[in-house]
């Protein structure tokens, strides 16, 4: 597969917004994928892998994130993680 990037819209719809625990689940997610996983907000660029990274956009309930991968499992790894927030990342909490 080639190196493709992909990107999609996502939007906090978690209460509590992005805090430690979704920052931890987003990361450790992305951390799975070898693919470059960034989120924008507006013009800020921070590495999807990084929870610290994750934690200074400060999105709250309702911000608008795009997810950008890019390699060779980047629509994968967009998929996963979109699903993640689409979920209000209760995903990790079921029982596999």
């Amino acid at each position: 597969m080639s190196n493709t990037c992909v990107t999609r819209n996502i939007v906090i719809n978690n209460l509590q917004g992005m805090h430690a625990r979704p920052a931890e689940m987003f990361a450790r997610r992305a951390l799975q994928y070898e693919s470059r996983i960034e989120l924008l907000l507006e013009k800020e660029r921070v590495d999807g892998k990084s929870i610290l990274h994750l934690l200074t956009l400060g999105a709250r309930k309702g911000t608008q994130l795009v997810i950008e991968a890019e390699g060779p499992d980047a629509q994968e790894a967009v998929d996963a993680l979109a699903e993640l927030v689409e979920h209000d990342f209760a995903l990790e909490d079921a029982p596999e």
